[in-house]
């Protein structure tokens, strides 16, 4: 399916909608895609949000965890409680500040976050390469504009 340019007049309601429209069933496709790995596991969409931000950072604290997910304390307590003890991710204290929690894969939690990430980067491999270089410089431009400036400290340290 050929993507169609959009209006000159891209802010009207109609260009808006349709952005929408592809945002939703573009994310559906690439979410189906990492939901049958999870279904596999017994596991469900947070647990592959957690697995993926501890795999991009490790030893990153529960409280960044929290502010990334934007998720309350008891739903992240429950998804962490099943990923450590299915041996997927550990948690350890701070070594200058002991109540701090780190959080890191296991070798085995390394394993599934990789095979879901698989999914995806197939799918969006294609995706970027029909598109080209400028368009995905676009849509991520696109996509970061609709984060709100306090929260992009949170997705710009994820680069480091």
């Amino acid at each position: 399916m050929a993507a169609s340019a959009p209006s000159a007049q891209f802010l009207r309601e109609p260009e808006l909608r349709r952005g929408l429209e592809l945002l939703y069933f573009g994310h559906s496709h690439l979410t189906r895609s990492i939901d049958r790995g999870l279904a596999a596991e017994g596991l469900g969409r947070a647990h592959h949000r957690a697995l993926y931000f501890i795999a991009r950072k490790p030893d990153l604290t529960v409280s960044a965890l929290l502010a990334l997910l934007a998720i309350t304390k008891q739903s992240l307590g429950r998804v962490l409680t099943e990923l450590t003890q299915r041996g997927l991710v550990e948690i350890r204290p701070g070594e200058r500040d002991r109540r701090q929690r780190l959080l890191r894969l296991t070798e085995s939690g390394a394993a599934m976050e990789s095979a879901l990430f698989d999914a995806v980067r197939e799918r969006m491999s294609a995706a970027y390469s029909r598109a080209g270089q400028e368009a995905v410089a676009g849509y991520w431009m696109v996509l970061e504009g609709m984060i709100p400036d306090a929260e992009r400290p949170l997705v710009e340290a994820l680069r480091d």
